[in-house]
C-alpha cells in the first residue's frame, strides 16, 4: 500500500508545508547532489596560415586570437551591464487628478498640495495653489506624499501638455561656474510665472465653490503629542 504523502493541498494550489519544511521532512539534505557537467566545448587555440615567401617555410602556427597589443597598468573594474529596463511606477488608486494630499518631505513638507496628473517619469504634477500656500508646479514621488478623501473636481481644468519632465529639467552646472563660486541668482522666467498664474486662476475657481476648502489647502499638516499616523484618518 503507498504511504500517504507528507505534504498535502489546504485548498486548490495551497500546500500545508512550505518548501523548506518539505525539504527538511523528506531530509534532502542528506542526500549527494548529483550534477550532470555539460560538455566541455573544444575551442581551438592555434590555426595553421600561410606565409608568402620561399624561404619562410609556406605555413605557420599561430594563436587563433591575437593578444592585444596594450593592457591597463591596473585591473580597473567594469561595470555590470544590466538589461533590465527601468519601469514607470503605477500610479496609486488613492491619487487620481483633483486629490488633495500632504506632502511628507522636502522644501514644502507638511503643505496640503493638489494633484494635478501622473508625468511619464511617474513623478506626480502638483500645485498649492501657489497663491493659497506658497507651493509651486513641481513634480513629486508618490512615494512621499498622504491621499487624503478630499477630492476637487478638476475635469473643467485643462492641464497642458508641456507640463512634462522636461519642463522642470535644470541646466547642469557647469565647472567653471562651480569654480567660479556663488554668482547672483538669475530671474525666475516671466514664462513660468505666468504658467503658474493660469493653473492657480483656473484652479481657485473651483476652490472657491467649497466651502472652507480654501483654508483647509492653507493649513500646515502635524501631528500633535500622543497621536498617531496609522490611526488617523486622512
Amino acid at each position: 500500500m503507498p504511504h500517504a504523502p507528507r505534504n498535502s493541498f489546504i485548498a486548490p494550489g495551497v500546500s500545508r508545508f512550505s518548501r523548506s519544511a518539505v525539504f527538511s521532512k523528506k531530509a534532502l539534505y542528506k542526500r549527494a547532489k548529483k550534477d550532470v557537467a555539460a560538455p566541455a566545448k573544444e575551442v581551438a587555440t592555434e590555426k595553421t596560415v600561410e606565409v608568402k615567401g620561399a624561404k619562410n617555410g609556406g605555413k605557420r602556427t599561430v594563436p587563433a586570437q591575437k593578444a592585444s597589443r596594450f593592457y591597463p597598468a591596473e585591473d580597473v573594474p567594469s561595470p555590470k551591464v544590466s538589461r533590465k529596463a527601468p519601469k514607470t511606477a503605477p500610479l496609486r488608486a488613492s491619487l487620481t487628478a483633483g486629490t488633495v494630499a500632504i506632502l511628507l518631505a522636502g522644501r514644502y513638507r507638511g503643505k496640503r498640495v493638489v494633484v494635478l496628473k501622473q508625468l511619464d517619469s511617474g513623478l506626480l504634477l502638483v500645485t498649492g495653489p501657489f497663491k493659497v500656500n506658497g507651493v509651486p508646479l513641481r513634480r513629486v514621488n508618490q512615494a512621499y506624499v498622504i491621499a487624503t478623501s478630499t477630492k476637487i473636481d478638476v475635469s473643467a481644468i485643462k492641464v497642458d501638455e508641456k507640463f512634462n519632465d522636461a519642463y522642470f529639467k535644470k541646466s547642469a552646472k557647469t565647472e567653471k561656474a562651480f569654480l567660479e563660486g556663488e554668482q547672483k541668482k538669475a530671474a525666475f522666467p516671466e514664462s513660468k510665472a505666468a504658467d503658474q498664474k493660469a493653473v492657480d486662476k483656473a484652479l481657485l475657481e473651483v476652490v472657491g465653490k467649497t466651502p472652507f476648502l480654501r483654508q483647509y489647502l492653507a493649513s500646515s499638516f502635524g501631528l500633535s503629542k500622543g497621536q498617531f499616523p496609522h490611526n488617523l484618518k486622512f
